[in-house]
């Protein structure tokens, strides 16, 4: 009921807005996944369809929201970039927060058969989430070069660790005391000389985490094309009775044209597995730092 006497309630509603003109980082993180892992028999050190789970739940969440142009995935992690400029529910920080964080849980429950059909959910998965506010380009390279490095770190020790309990038959306790101190090249050296496994020849997938990216979609007919045939048609004079120099349908025809041209592509959101931290991957796609 409007301006009911409780309605003085909602002063206490304080707006959470972020610094305009910024770049914002959300991130989201399963909650207790080591539990939610071994519960459901998760392969390790990598289970492909958890991973590709995350991968999809994320890329509904990117295509659900376009002002995202750009997200990292490793493990039971994503971060997702929204464009500088975005005014994505005014810039409300737990507004921001809360649906993508919802949304992403949903999207993976929604998903979970597709990828684990003969796994039912055991109890319900929960992720929290975080923003993270950078003011620019330098951080935001910085903040992914970060996060792929710690995917190379991580994947790296895990997968020596599982291969000297699985395939070496150490316990836990003493794979854990056997990798103390050791360096990426002593791990590397561990995999190959005991266990004949090329670190740098895995699937990158594990190696280099998930990046999602849009990327335009060929016009199957130029569309541009289409307008010039209709307006040539419809424009030219026959014979018998000249047309006005403009008509009705060639003013149309011009404006169909004209909304052409502007039209932004379409876009598709791809899944890569790829270098992220030299400026290759940055350079190919100048959009995702300047919208």
């Amino acid at each position: 009921m409007a301006n009911s006497k409780y309605e003085y309630v909602k002063n206490f509603e304080l707006p959470d807005p972020l610094l305009p003109g910024t770049f914002l980082l959300f991130r989201l993180d399963g909650h207790s996944f080591h539990r939610f892992s071994a519960e459901h028999n998760f392969e390790k050190p990598n289970d492909v369809r958890a991973l590709q789970l995350m991968d999809h739940a994320a890329r509904d969440v990117m295509e659900e929201y376009p002002d995202i142009v750009l997200a990292f995935g490793e493990s039971d992690e994503y971060s997702f970039l929204l464009k500088k400029s975005t005014s994505l529910y005014n810039r409300r920080q737990s507004k921001i927060v809360s649906t993508l964080t919802s949304y992403f849980t949903s999207c993976y429950v929604f998903r979970w058969a597709t990828y684990f059909p003969d796994k039912p959910l055991e109890y319900p998965p929960s992720f929290d989430g975080r923003i993270v506010v950078y003011p620019g380009e330098r951080e935001i390279r910085d903040y992914f070069a970060w996060r792929q490095a710690d995917t190379h770190i991580n994947n790296l020790y895990n997968t020596t660790f599982w291969a000297l309990v699985q395939q070496g038959g150490q316990t836990t306790t003493e794979a854990h005391a056997t990798l103390r101190g050791t360096y990426s090249k002593d791990k590397h050296e561990i995999l190959f000389s005991r266990f004949k496994i090329n670190y740098n020849q895995l699937d990158p997938r594990f190696r280099k985490g998930t990046i999602l990216v849009r990327e335009e979609e060929p016009e199957p007919t130029p569309a541009i094309e289409q307008v010039a045939s209709a307006i040539e048609n419809t424009a030219t004079p026959s014979s018998e009775c000249e047309q006005p120099a403009t008509s009705p349908d060639s003013a149309k025809s011009k404006k169909q044209k004209k909304r052409a041209v502007k039209a932004k592509p379409r876009t598709r959101v791809v899944v890569i597995h790829t270098d992220i931290i030299r400026d290759e991957f940055w350079s190919a796609r100048p959009n995702i730092l300047v919208e």
